[in-house]
């Protein structure tokens, strides 16, 4: 089961992608499909079923984001999280092979087309929460167990109210 929280940035996004397929994007498709529709035979219409498919992909994504969207809890920067590790921080990491990471603890739905990313759900997160800058910690993950430290975290400063 995912954590129904989100940040500020990521609610906004979420918004304003539905705003763009609903408003936008779904009359256009759908006056592609009536005008596909107006010239006759359907089954062999390339057209009309393209524009049919797109049109069954942007409502199911609409129904996804509403449903979504009225469930999510948008978590807001709040200063009394200034040195430690909470949903919304950026952390810079480090493991024994001096392999170094900058991660940032988001929502489910923040985290896809994002390297930098990582789901609070997430094995490293957990480990991560409530930790503070030099603190060791290990992640225990399908590879194996690893220890990290941490070297530094911040949070964004245009997530605050």
């Amino acid at each position: 089961m995912k954590t129904p929280l989100i940040t500020r940035k990521g609610y906004t996004k979420l918004r304003n992608e539905l705003e763009v397929l609903w408003r936008e994007e779904r009359p256009e498709i759908t006056r592609k499909v009536t005008w596909a529709a107006s010239l006759g035979d359907r089954s062999e219409n390339a057209d009309y079923q393209y524009n049919k498919k797109k049109l069954r992909e942007i409502d199911r994504r609409v129904r996804y984001l509403r449903k979504c969207l009225e469930n999510l809890k948008v978590v807001d920067y709040n200063p009394e999280q200034e040195g430690k590790v909470f949903f919304g921080a950026w952390v810079e990491i480090e493991n024994e092979a001096g392999e170094v990471l900058e991660l940032r603890l988001a929502g489910y739905d923040e985290i896809f087309g994002r390297k930098d990313y990582i789901s609070i759900d997430s094995p490293m997160a957990r480990a991560l929460v409530g930790k503070e800058e030099d603190d060791e910690f290990v992640v225990k993950t399908e590879t194996g167990i690893k220890e990290w430290w941490i070297n530094r975290i911040w949070y964004d400063p245009t997530d605050k109210i």
